[in-house]
């Protein structure tokens, strides 16, 4: 049974979230491309001619920096299917209404993380 909504943003204020939004979607997937390229290089760093000492110690480090940069990937990936799952909640004007108290989440939390889907008190009940 779902919740019914007693509460919610004006169209006004889910307009000012929308623009917010959208423009974190472009920066995070900006960010994401830059993470993909970074992990798909090949990362030939002209070390061919160098002690094999130090080429060794260049692959463990390239290796390490691939995992990473694969992991901050699967962070940014998730960050913004969580952005364009608030834009869902936009359009059914559901947005800013906490999952379960069914209460406004304070706009200063949203604006700090706009897919936000509890309210600080829902959140604190989970810890």
């Amino acid at each position: 049974m779902a919740k019914e909504i007693k509460a919610r943003y004006s169209d006004k204020d889910l307009d000012e979230f929308k623009i917010l939004i959208e423009d974190k979607i472009t920066k995070a997937q900006a960010d994401l491309e830059l993470l993909r390229s970074a992990y798909m290089n090949d990362g030939n760093n002209g070390t061919e001619d160098t002690s094999p000492t130090f080429k060794a110690f260049e692959e463990g480090s390239e290796t390490m920096s691939k995992e990473a940069n694969t992991q901050l990937a699967i962070r940014q990936e998730k960050f913004i299917r969580d952005l364009k799952n608030a834009m869902i909640r936009i359009e059914n004007k559901t947005y800013g209404v906490c999952r379960v108290t069914g209460k406004l989440i304070n706009k200063k939390r949203l604006l700090l993380v706009p897919h936000a889907t509890l309210s600080i008190e829902a959140k604190n009940i989970q810890k």
